[in-house]
């Protein structure tokens, strides 16, 4: 994959996240427009295997936002003391930092990603 292709998918991935976080929270944090950014490069990634189907991109997806979630919540919020975010009082949470009802919205979120890095892979392929 080209710098140029990482980069726009990185950026997408940027820009996305940022605007749905705007929309349902009123607000972002920077650190959350950045890894936004990594993780759609990943899912890109991820979703590059031919034999990858839907149900185990997004299952796969849902690790990595949960495991990069974790990172930079420790970082954010427990290392900086930023209180980006707090999921303290909702259930199966760990540290405050993830939770299982939120994994959940990640897989849910990777269905329109999934389909969103194939039509990007087809523009950047030409086809």
């Amino acid at each position: 994959m080209k710098f140029a292709q990482k980069f726009y998918v990185f950026l997408m991935g940027f820009f996305i996240y940022s605007l749905i976080e705007i929309v349902a929270r009123g607000y972002t944090h920077w650190t959350m427009s950045l890894t936004g950014g990594v993780v759609l490069a990943i899912l890109y990634s991820v979703s590059s295997h031919r034999a990858m189907s839907l149900i185990r991109s997004c299952f796969i997806g849902s690790l990595v936002i949960t495991s990069l979630e974790l990172a930079v919540g420790i970082f954010d919020n427990i290392i900086m003391h930023w209180n980006v975010w707090d999921y303290s009082a909702l259930p199966f949470n760990f540290l405050g930092q993830i939770c299982i009802p939120f994994s959940a919205l990640w897989f849910m979120l990777c269905v329109p990603a999934y389909f969103l890095c194939r039509l990007m892979r087809k523009r950047f392929a030409g086809i």
